[in-house]
């Protein structure tokens, strides 16, 4: 038994993750050309054995037998090969073992060579797969160094790249800091796989609720939509498949612990949780949280939304530049025009092209624009609330 060769094929395979029957089959090839370079010769008469469980090896050169020889690597005399074995006659092919140990040092460096390349290319095409397999996905790794305005970020057997336009906007890390990031590309190179990861991509706030929630990890509360300003907010919208699951709790956490560890991961970015609604009206009421919302006149067709509040929460609906409002329109995909009360009344014509007549009817209730006025259904006309319809439990819009 090669006690040496099976030991050291032993270790590539543990610590590099590289087949044994690669190896065997690389060295195999390497012995070829050891004797192509030893004898001088381009030819395919060289033949290998290896005994995949003992790692022993034999080399072979395959002559064939004529009278008079005139390449000695490919041909060999009646009378030599009679002298191996008296059965062979002529055009016969005798296998001549080949001593390896006899190469010449040139020969022994050419092989080595063929077998770390081979070592070096599987050692890649491992790393690739193995990384390639995690792509789109979250992985925590430890803050080499800066490479001018990028970062080298190790995670764990390669270093990924970290770009800048993929960094959250004054986030600065120092090294040994342990980081998660999502991987965004795995590219197969001659060097080895290049990776590129980011800090900013929405798709790193789905992650992360998927490693802290358990109910988002086994599919009872699915995240159906994220817009995300990395650094300052995220919105999610959360469902729930169980009635029994509430998905915003479940998300949030016992005294939001859950959704506080993502924020520290995040570097204090806050994070909006809203119930899904396949209401496109709801769905935005609830995307403009914290917000109160007096009436979404929303049309699906043209994904278009206007949104009534009351006069002191203009500011707070729009946010700060613009911010509520723009992750709410990214959340629910609709284009949203927010008036204040005064405003929506002082425009002619704000409430209407929204819902036609048999619209109405599928509305116990539906607010006319006008102060006060609520619409009534079996009187057929808009009326002032009063006690008996207060006693009727009728919403009362804000003021």
């Amino acid at each position: 038994m090669n006690t040496e060769l099976k030991m050291a094929l032993d270790i590539l395979e543990k610590e590099k993750d590289i087949s044994k029957e690669v190896m065997l089959d690389a060295i195999e090839n390497s012995l070829i050309t050891a004797c192509k370079g030893h004898f001088g010769k381009d030819t395919d008469n060289f033949r290998v054995t290896i005994d995949r469980e003992t790692c022993d090896f034999h080399v072979y050169v395959e002559k064939t037998v004529v009278e008079e020889p005139e390449n000695d690597v490919t041909e060999i005399s009646l009378a030599e090969a009679k002298l191996l074995d008296s059965k062979y006659e002529l055009g016969d092919i005798v296998q001549e073992e080949v001593k390896s140990r006899e190469f010449g040092r040139i020969t022994t460096q050419n092989a080595r060579n063929v077998i770390l390349q081979k070592i070096r290319e599987e050692e890649r095409k491992v790393l690739f797969n193995q990384y390639y397999g995690k792509e789109k996905d979250v992985v925590t790794g430890v803050v080499q160094r800066y490479i001018g305005r990028n970062v080298s970020v190790n995670l764990g057997k390669v270093d990924a790249i970290l770009n800048e336009n993929e960094m959250v906007k004054d986030e600065v890390f120092t090294p040994t800091e342990r980081i998660k990031v999502y991987i965004l590309e795995v590219k197969d190179t001659t060097k080895g796989p290049r990776i590129l990861v980011s800090r900013t991509h929405p798709e790193l706030v789905k992650r992360l609720f998927e490693s802290e929630v358990t109910e988002v990890r086994d599919g009872t509360v699915e995240i159906k939509s994220i817009a995300r300003e990395a650094g300052s907010r995220t919105k999610i919208a959360v469902w729930s498949n169980d009635p029994d699951v509430d998905p915003v709790g479940a998300c949030v956490g016992m005294n939001g612990a859950r959704v506080n560890a993502i924020v520290n991961e995040l570097k204090g970015e806050k994070i909006d949780i809203i119930n899904w609604n396949e209401n496109p009206a709801l769905l935005i009421e609830n995307a403009l949280s914290p917000a109160k919302v007096v009436v979404v006149l929303a049309d699906p067709e043209d994904k278009t939304a206007k949104v009534v509040v009351p006069d002191y929460q203009l500011s707070l609906a729009i946010g700060k530049e613009g911010q509520n409002a723009r992750l709410a329109a990214r959340l629910t995909g609709f284009k949203i025009d927010i008036k204040s009360e005064s405003q929506a009344n002082a425009i002619e014509g704000f409430y209407e092209g929204f819902y036609d007549d048999e619209d109405e009817d599928e509305y116990e209730e539906e607010y006319s624009g006008d102060d006060g006025l609520y619409y009534e259904e079996e009187a057929g006309e808009y009326q002032e609330p009063s006690d008996e319809l207060e006693e009727q439990e009728v919403t009362e819009w804000e003021q």
